[in-house]
């Protein structure tokens, strides 16, 4: 074969989730449709905040961006998956490349702006007096620029680290993803620069921002308890609530997918790992933060009753 890139490998094969035939197809039909419910619905929540000016808040704007992401990156994962359940998934070695570049920036993203609403929450509970100043319209540009920024940093420290490698053996990528340490199994080149980087780049975009929320939440509640009002403790949990099981969600399952020696190998339980971060998720996420949302539900009422009286 032609070499590209140095790379004696100018295609992968993903394996994807399973190789048992009797669950091919009823895999196919709920990853499907999970599918077609997070567009659905990121679609949906990114509509409705933006058609609803009572929800353009600091609030609703980081969650308008995390339903950006989670549909992204649900596209650039999901469909390839697909196909693995009902024929060969033959991938270029490009198209690979920019998987794991699209993939790695999105993945991210939504670490930095899930760390981001926790910090609304902590300056919208902890300091009220403060939150139009420290959550200002610029306050919030300049965050996210900086979210999509470490996004791209990122990315393209993974992209390129992987780049320098060569691939001469296998083709088959025990995933269904091109996912860094499948890759990493398939070099015949030493990946140590490769495994510092995603320790470096995973320790600062993992780790780091689980500290901050720690310390986020740890100071909301130490606010919360202080609140002698039963109905303002419930209002003001209500408010986190949501967030903290999709971090929980998030964090918890990437965490133990890259948080690891790459020697630990391409495990059964590192797909569902990451089945949990890019596909439950992205799909779960509109429904944590609208089904006890009451701005939601009234932004949905108001949309509802417009299309049907015009």
């Amino acid at each position: 074969m032609t070499s590209e890139n140095d790379s004696t490998v100018t295609h992968f094969i993903l394996q994807g989730l399973t190789q048992q035939p009797e669950l091919q197809l009823p895999l196919f039909f709920l990853f499907l449709t999970i599918y077609v419910v997070t567009v659905v619905g990121n679609l949906g929540l990114i509509a409705l905040i933006g058609l609803n000016p009572h929800l353009h808040t600091p609030m609703y704007y980081f969650l308008f961006n995390l339903s950006f992401v989670d549909l992204c990156y649900s596209c650039v994962i999901t469909p390839r998956m697909l196909v693995s359940f009902v024929k060969q998934n033959i991938i270029s070695y490009a198209e690979c490349m920019a998987q794991l570049f699209f993939f790695s920036f999105f993945v991210i993203d939504e670490c930095c702006i899930l760390t981001l609403m926790a910090y609304d929450r902590y300056v919208a509970i902890c300091k009220p007096l403060l939150y139009k100043i420290n959550m200002s319209l610029q306050v919030c540009l300049m965050l996210t620029v900086w979210t999509y920024s470490m996004g791209f940093a990122g990315a393209m420290a993974h992209t390129m680290c992987m780049l320098r490698l060569t691939f001469c053996d296998s083709n088959i990528i025990n995933h269904f993803v091109c996912d860094i340490y499948p890759l990493f199994q398939l070099s015949c080149t030493r990946t140590y620069i490769n495994e510092l980087v995603v320790f470096i780049v995973v320790g600062i975009n993992v780790t780091v921002p689980s500290f901050t929320l720690f310390v986020s939440y740890t100071r909301i509640l130490s606010n919360i308890l202080r609140i002698h009002s039963a109905h303002g403790r419930s209002k003001a949990f209500s408010t986190c609530s949501s967030h903290i099981i999709a971090v929980c969600l998030f964090f918890g399952s990437a965490a133990f997918m890259y948080l690891k020696p790459s020697s630990a190998g391409s495990l059964p339980q590192d797909k569902i790992s990451t089945i949990f971060y890019t596909i439950v998720g992205p799909m779960m996420n509109p429904f944590i933060y609208s089904l006890r949302n009451k701005d939601v539900h009234v932004a949905l009422s108001k949309t509802l009753k417009k299309s049907v009286l015009s």
